[in-house]
């Protein structure tokens, strides 16, 4: 049994995939290029790329089969049966928050927004509104999102869920800070010394 909040969870998360792809679509068209870059991932990337789709993937159909075959959720030590109201209460807020940060972080991007790492596609510096606190806050949204989704619906995959995103994320930001600082320089030198990579507040005021 899945609590009513855990559904709600769980329907945050549906509602913000349709909103990111959508967004995709928006800054695909501004940009007037594809913003899809996963499909030339190369090496450890290529693994985040996937990280990403399954702890998505995870977080949402895991709990639909451990629903659908009980004798997977009765072996799960992690399966609270839907009696964990409290936990599903904080799990929707959290997965409430983290969606709506991600969206709007994806959204302030503009045509600068990529989805993946891939040489000479790196889009202009954003660095006001979110991203004045953290460099990376649309990762920082979707790992509360599916941190949320774990709470409201405890059960392996949904824990596992926001660990391998987290994984996924920190290789990514690797490539893509070696990207930015190699197409922007001295600028993007000076945001990354001024904004913390996940969440933060500014240690100097960016120029």
């Amino acid at each position: 049994m899945i609590s009513g909040f855990g559904w709600a969870a769980l329907a945050l998360l549906f509602g913000y995939l349709a909103l990111f792809f959508w967004g995709n679509a928006l800054a695909a068209q501004e940009a007037g290029r594809p913003v899809w870059l996963f499909s030339r991932a190369r090496g450890r990337d290529r693994l985040a790329a996937s990280g990403f789709r399954a702890a998505f993937a995870l977080a949402f159909f895991g709990p639909l089969l451990w629903l659908a075959v009980p004798a997977i959720h009765k072996i799960d030590p992690l399966w609270t049966e839907g009696r964990a109201i409290i936990l599903g209460l904080i799990g929707v807020f959290v997965a409430g928050l983290g969606a709506m940060v991600a969206f709007a972080a994806q959204m302030s991007m503009g045509s600068s927004w990529r989805v993946g790492v891939a040489g000479g596609e790196t889009g202009d510096l954003v660095s006001n509104g979110l991203y004045r606190f953290s460099r990376n806050p649309t990762f920082v949204g979707q790992f509360a999102l599916l941190a949320g989704v774990g709470i409201a619906v405890p059960a392996v995959p949904t824990i596992l869920a926001p660990i391998l995103f987290f994984w996924s994320a920190r290789t990514q930001v690797r490539s893509e800070e070696a990207a930015l600082r190699s197409a922007i320089g001295s600028d993007y030198e000076h945001y990354a010394a001024s904004v913390p990579r996940w969440i933060g507040i500014n240690r100097k005021v960016a120029r």
